[in-house]
């Protein structure tokens, strides 16, 4: 789960660098509107999608003009559809339009993380399996997209490698093996999970103590051997070459969680528009 406070300042600092990449020392064509002349525009959706981004888009206006004022017609998490109105934008007309893309851009592309977490967790809807991220996201938009995913209906890996350990192959090998290097997480206070190749890998875990095993690039028949050979003693995350098309019959091993980097990383801007009226 996101800190609240943590997820707030995250959209202040990632609207303001965002404004500052696209103004720099001035929006020049903005400066061709008379300064003090007030508009209003509306934003459009051009497809079908699961809507997030709000708290970004606002922010982008409120950040040029305090007094603006937006009607939400839609809210994060509902599913929008071909020429909808997302909501209308009333206030300074240089803010608008300087504010225009950078807003876009933050719907654009968090509606679109949110509409890949739906349907990958829509694809397994009746299985014991969730659908998680992980640190595959846009560079400085990591907050930003893993709440989009929680908005989509799918769950949020750690955050970064601050609040989670994840034992990968080259830390295991630099410890000395996977039951040394669980002996040195013995007092860890943040969730610890080690990452296996290989059902021999997995028994020495299981053995070792470890209670989150990330099965790495299991196929089928190894992934339920692996829910047969675990008994319930760990928590087991499958990963490695996950799809939408593969993601049903992955839940349907018996895994507790599938993590899949496609939900951040493979998606497609969700058409959106904005119209000054």
């Amino acid at each position: 789960m996101i800190d609240s406070a943590l997820l707030a300042l995250a959209i202040e600092t990632n609207v303001a660098a965002a404004l500052r990449e696209d103004i720099g020392s001035g929006d020049l064509t903005a400066q061709l509107i008379p300064a003090d002349h007030q508009a209003s525009a509306y934003v459009i959706c051009r497809e079908k999608a699961i809507f997030c981004g709000q708290a970004w888009f606002e922010a982008c206006f409120r950040q040029l003009d305090p007094e603006v004022k937006i009607d939400w017609y839609t809210q994060d998490g509902q599913c929008i559809g071909v020429d909808q109105m997302l909501c209308e934008v009333k206030g300074n007309a240089r803010a608008l339009l300087t504010a225009e893309r950078t807003g876009l851009n933050f719907l654009q592309t968090l509606s679109a993380t949110a509409t890949a977490a739906h349907r990958y967790a829509e694809a397994i809807k009746g299985t014991q399996a969730v659908v998680m991220d992980t640190r595959k996201t846009l560079p400085g938009l990591r907050l930003a997209q893993k709440y989009a995913v929680t908005v989509g209906g799918g769950a949020n890996q750690r955050i970064g490698l601050y609040d989670g350990i994840l034992i990968k192959e080259n830390h295991i090998a630099a410890a000395g093996g996977i039951a040394a290097v669980l002996q040195a997480t013995r007092n860890a206070v943040v969730p610890v999970q080690i990452e296996v190749e290989n059902l021999s890998e997995l028994e020495q875990a299981l053995q070792a103590g470890a209670k989150l095993i990330l099965l790495d690039n299991f196929d089928l028949k190894q992934l339920r051997a692996a829910v047969a050979l675990t008994q319930g003693r760990a928590v087991l995350e499958a990963s490695g070459g996950v799809g939408l098309d593969s993601l049903r019959a992955i839940a349907e091993t018996g895994v507790d969680r599938i993590s899949s980097g496609a939900i951040t990383k493979h998606i497609s801007a969700v058409d959106l528009s904005m119209r000054i009226q």
